[in-house]
């Protein structure tokens, strides 16, 4: 159980408390719901915000030594987790109201008198083993039985290269993080990874002399857009980063909203016959909206009005209409710019004219589950015409969706959502069990997707 009185001290914010303590939700109470079709999805939401950016944000608030004001950040367990660790670690959390919270880390990087517990948050886990490898004093990290599965392996082979020290379960959780002090190093990665990336660049705030990263394509580049914004001393050419020991300046963010979490309301509408909707402030990073260039690709009605730019993050607004949407070839580059996307894009694919390939996605295996399995072999009892591959899939369309069946998601928010989409289109309704997973990441899914319905 989680101390509330650490994290809470506030009477104004009680309305959290049910966003904090999502672990309780997920350990002790199962919500399994029904999902019928839908009629035409109308109107217009402002979606939440970015998760990626929100951990960030925390992460890098707690490096400052001052005070920063986070505005507009994600409630989800997953960001939860990253919160409750930065105040372990010395940082004083205030909520100003239910959409701002002030980080005051004047005391901040200190020990944690407890272990550092992740939760379900791989960005959490590999991003703080950057930071705390750094440290001139020893921390542990762990997490629930989903994230304990989950390969620490591609963080911890680099970290070591750099002087830093682990004692890992065959490179698992839980892990324990001995203080040491750092060198820079050039590291080619294997695959264009963000997680490995922000975790050495993070740790290169520490490290003696230069840490370079280079990646085959560039992935979500939120981290140096942020590095920058607070004055980080980095460089950045193509797909090569490099940081120099540095100080990262207290600065007031404001985070858009979060492109992930509105594939879905995107894909619902090209699906949902007759639909036409409007998401407001969606990030739009270059780095992340592959989902928005394949679906056009697809043939998929969507328009991007009101560009901005908030807190060095480029946003916009969103207009959907439903489409018949064409297959297409989902492979290279444009994969790391849509991972998280792809069991929403599957969904999109079922209902695509002809012969959709997804290629080069063999990172969905290594999720909160194996998403190729676990979305192949789902999406088959919808009625979907679709083959699981070693790095992707096959997707024959355009499919009629029966449904009348039970779905799995696998402790997986993603699986669970994509399910929720295709239960929308399905002929009979389909039951989603242990849908509380969705809370990781969007604890907004339901009510968001009520008010499209209410018209």
């Amino acid at each position: 159980m989680v101390n509330k009185k650490l994290l809470y001290t506030d009477k104004k914010i009680q309305i959290f408390l049910k966003f904090a303590f999502i672990s309780d939700l997920l350990s002790n109470k199962s919500m399994d719901i029904t999902v019928e079709k839908s009629k035409p999805l109308k109107g217009t939401i402002e979606i939440p915000a970015d998760k990626s950016i929100t951990h960030r944000a925390f992460m890098f608030s707690a490096l400052t030594k001052g005070k920063m004001l986070v505005s507009n950040y994600s409630r989800g367990a997953d960001c939860m987790s990253t919160l409750k660790i930065i105040q372990n670690l010395g940082c004083e959390v205030n909520f100003i109201n239910e959409k701002q919270v002030l980080i005051n880390a004047k005391n901040a990087i200190k020990p944690s008198t407890a272990p550092l517990d992740c939760g379900n948050s791989g960005t959490t886990t590999r991003l703080m083993m950057g930071i705390l490898s750094g440290q001139k004093f020893n921390s542990k990290l762990f997490g629930d039985i989903s994230l304990s599965k989950r390969p620490m392996k591609r963080v911890i082979v680099p970290l070591e290269e750099m002087g830093a020290k682990f004692i890992h379960n065959d490179y698992k959780l839980p892990i324990e993080i001995e203080g040491a002090d750092l060198h820079g190093i050039t590291y080619n990665s294997p695959l264009a990874s963000a997680q490995v990336k922000s975790c050495l660049l993070l740790a290169g705030l520490y490290a003696d002399g230069t840490t370079y990263f280079t990646e085959p394509y560039k992935s979500r580049n939120h981290t140096e857009l942020m590095f920058e914004y607070m004055g980080a001393d980095i460089n950045i050419e193509n797909n090569t980063v490099s940081v120099k020991k540095s100080t990262l300046n207290p600065t007031d963010i404001t985070i858009c909203g979060d492109i992930s979490s509105a594939a879905f309301f995107i894909v619902a509408a090209l699906i949902t016959p007759d639909s036409d909707i409007t998401i407001k402030n969606a990030g739009i990073n270059i780095t992340r909206s592959g989902i928005l260039d394949v679906l056009k690709e697809m043939n998929g009605d969507i328009e991007i009005i009101n560009e901005r730019i908030i807190s060095n993050e480029k946003v916009a607004d969103i207009k959907v209409r439903y489409s018949n949407l064409k297959a297409a070839a989902v492979e290279g580059a444009i994969i790391p710019r849509l991972i998280d996307e792809i069991p929403a894009l599957v969904i999109a694919a079922t209902q695509a004219e002809g012969t959709t390939i997804i290629k080069d996605a063999q990172d969905l295996r290594n999720k909160e589950a194996d998403r190729i399995s676990a979305v192949a072999g789902e999406f088959k009892k919808l009625g979907a015409d679709i083959t699981e591959t070693s790095d992707g899939f096959i997707i024959n369309g355009k499919t009629i969706l029966e449904g009348d069946c039970e779905i799995e998601c696998f402790h997986d928010h993603r699986i669970a959502m994509s399910a929720y989409t295709a239960g929308l289109i399905c002929k009979k309704p389909i039951k989603i069990n242990e849908f509380q997973w969705v809370d990781i990441s969007f604890p907004e899914f339901l009510a968001l997707h009520s008010k499209l319905t209410i018209n």
